[in-house]
């Protein structure tokens, strides 16, 4: 939001054209350099970036060495949209993991927003500079409070992280370079870490992750929602019982339920954190009025569009989270029907036609809601018979013959983008911005004020809203409490909003962001693949006092699936042949009374050579010469006499467990 939209013919163009003003941008409040002051500047729409717009991406992504990373997990349709800026990247080799729905939707979205960017590439040519002016310290300098925080971040060091966008070839390489999974299908990488994928319920196609591996599991939980009327449901099921949860939905720092009143509501005793069953938190769902609060919303946006095209006022939204406006759209097309308005709908995007279309292939990856109305024959959603009957108009430009034709007023516009920097949601908003019959419907927009700064002054009335995109903090010691990891990485910044009991059935470790931290993740046991026919020819010793059953081996040990395999020789005869092999430390004591019990007097020396890992010596004198040095791993038995020497080691082996 910190440049400046597409202008138009009409526009008064933000800033003051001079002679020394570099063709790669700058800024809308350019001034002499001799005659900059660092002072507060107001903030209006000559203050922003008069340029090609760049994309903020991760902090110092410039500095990262692609070839480390291993695996890339991509939990929803909108994380793949700043894919092609890693893959892009000299070095990178990584395996990139994502379901197949949001794979598609993802190539859409990415594929749009280059169509709607190559609009603005156009207007400011080819770029003369990998390092454009706007970037200068000098610039930032004199650049807003407001504006300068967005660009270097509040600590100043997210500078790097803005980057060009990516082109069609970007996109073409990134898509070639992902593999995608259906729900609980496996991917081993590596042979060592079985990767699964199980939806949240947030967005179709979205998902959290389980990784498998000898050593133990771990489940990565991304924004997830109880509330799904459009995705399939959140399969938390699936993350049960890990050794470690990585708590990763940040959805929470935006509610504004009291810590107080959360920790009350979620748990019952302050004190104790119990384990709680999928009965109880199915309960828990049923309870809250998310469910109800979300239709009301729904409602209230529908019912206020309806107010302003019978007021003679067009409505504009522009697209932000698909769900959301697949529900909105539903809702309004459904409410215009229902008072049998005229009013034309129009979809304008280069990407609306093919995504509408994969939705009506996709019936298992929506909710069951959405597959009973298939079941009964009816489309699984409204859209699809007005738009066999062109009440709903899907065009792919602004400037398109069709819409051209077809275009009346009033009317509702879909169109991107919810930044309000790019796309036809720019010269829509140009067209009504004055119009204060028309409606502006944002969605989840930090900062309207700057959003709408290139169009003030606004007369049309405008109607932000938010819908809930992951797990409340009402929800969050209920959900874990049902999962009962051992372990819990939870974010540093929800410390302050909740706040979790001393006693509870899982450790838990506030984790920020480039910092490492050591977590125990063991499994009590390990399971090894052998084939039945193998598994008869074993030669098989229980150990006295004890329930572990032994058996000498001899083949090959194989990882492969995050399991291991065990491949024996073809030849078993020499597994007779072998020689005995012990398990353990002799007792000392036993020894020396086993010696006495075949007339052999024995002394023990006691001592502690860390270079030999001699533990004690055993002396025999009377009646015969011998030693006995006991080690940690061995036993060596020296006698002047063979005899003597075979006898001491049926001792031995009569007080040890030998295989």
């Amino acid at each position: 939001m910190t440049f400046f939209p597409l202008p138009n013919a009409f526009d008064t163009l933000p800033f003051e054209e001079t002679d020394n003003a570099e063709a790669d941008g700058f800024l809308g409040s350019k001034v002499g350099s001799d005659k900059r002051q660092k002072i507060e500047k107001l903030l209006d729409a000559k203050s922003l970036i008069f340029a090609e717009p760049w994309y903020k991406t991760v902090k110092s992504l410039h500095l990262w060495n692609a070839s480390f990373i291993d695996v890339i997990l991509i939990s929803s349709p909108m994380g793949i949209l700043g894919l092609p800026f890693i893959t892009r990247m000299k070095g990178f080799s990584a395996k990139i993991y994502i379901t197949e729905v949001s794979a598609r939707f993802g190539q859409l979205m990415m594929e749009d927003l280059v169509s709607m960017h190559a609009e603005l590439r156009q207007f400011y040519g080819p770029k003369k500079s990998d390092f454009p002016q706007w970037l200068r310290q000098e610039e930032l300098e004199i650049l807003p409070s407001v504006l300068r925080e967005i660009i270097l971040g509040k600590d100043g060091e997210e500078l790097g992280g803005w980057m060009r966008l990516y082109s069609a070839t970007d996109v073409k390489d990134c898509i070639l370079k992902i593999h995608t999974l259906k729900y609980a299908e496996e991917a081993c990488y590596n042979g060592t870490l079985v990767i699964k994928a199980f939806s949240s319920g947030v967005e179709i196609g979205s998902c959290n992750w389980t990784l498998n591996g000898p050593k133990g599991d771990i489940a990565y939980l991304s924004s997830s929602s109880f509330f799904y009327s459009h995705a399939m449901s959140f399969d938390y099921r699936s993350l049960h019982r890990t050794h470690v949860l990585i708590y990763s939905d940040f959805s929470s720092l935006c509610d504004t339920q009291d810590v107080e009143d959360v920790d009350n509501y979620s748990v019952p005793n302050a004190d104790k954190l119990l384990p709680m069953s999928f009965q109880d938190l199915g309960r828990f769902n049923l309870n809250s009025d998310e469910n109800l609060e979300e239709k009301e919303k729904l409602v209230f946006i529908s019912s206020c569009a309806i107010e302003c095209v019978k007021g003679g006022g067009s409505v504009l939204i522009p697209t932000n989270r698909l769900g959301t406006i697949l529900q909105l759209l539903e809702e309004i097309t459904t409410s215009l029907e229902a008072s049998a308005m005229k009013v034309p709908v129009y979809i304008v995007s280069s990407v609306a036609e093919e995504l509408l279309a994969f939705l009506n292939i996709i019936p298992e990856w929506l909710s069951k809601q959405r597959q009973e109305r298939l079941f009964a024959g009816e489309p699984l959603y409204a859209h699809v018979q007005l738009l066999n009957e062109k009440k709903i108009h899907v065009v792919r430009a602004i400037h398109s013959h069709k819409l051209l034709m077809n275009w009346q007023e009033p009317c509702v516009v879909f169109c991107a983008h919810w930044s309000l920097r790019i796309g036809p949601a720019v010269h829509f908003l140009r067209r009504w911005c004055g119009d204060p019959k028309s409606l502006l419907i944002l969605e989840d927009v930090q900062n309207p004020e700057l959003a709408l700064l290139p169009f003030q002054p606004v007369a049309m009335k405008v109607l932000q809203c938010v819908f809930p995109s992951g797990i409340g903090l009402q929800k969050i010691q209920p959900l874990l409490q049902t999962l009962q990891p051992k372990n819990v990485l939870f974010p540093e910044d929800l410390r302050l909003r909740i706040s979790f009991p001393s006693e509870r059935p899982f450790s838990v470790l506030h984790y920020t962001e480039a910092e490492i931290l050591k977590v125990s993740c063991r499994k009590n046991s390990r399971e090894l693949k052998i084939a039945t026919d193998l598994a008869s020819q074993f030669y098989r010793k229980t150990f006295k006092n004890q329930e572990n059953i032994i058996s000498i081996l001899k083949g090959e040990l194989l990882l492969e699936n995050a399991r291991h395999h065990l491949l024996l020789d073809n030849d078993t005869e020499h597994l007779r042949n072998m020689p005995l092999l012990h398990w353990g430390l002799p007792d000392s004591e036993k020894l020396l009374a086993a010696l006495l019990k075949v007339g052999i007097h024995a002394s023990l020396e006691t001592i502690s050579d860390a270079e030999s890992q001699t533990v004690c010596i055993v002396h025999s004198q009377d009646p015969y010469k011998a030693l006995i040095e006991i080690r940690t791993t061995s036993a060596v038995i020296t006698a002047a006499d063979e005899n003597v020497a075979s006898l001491i080691y049926k001792v031995v082996d009569n007080i040890l467990d030998g295989v």
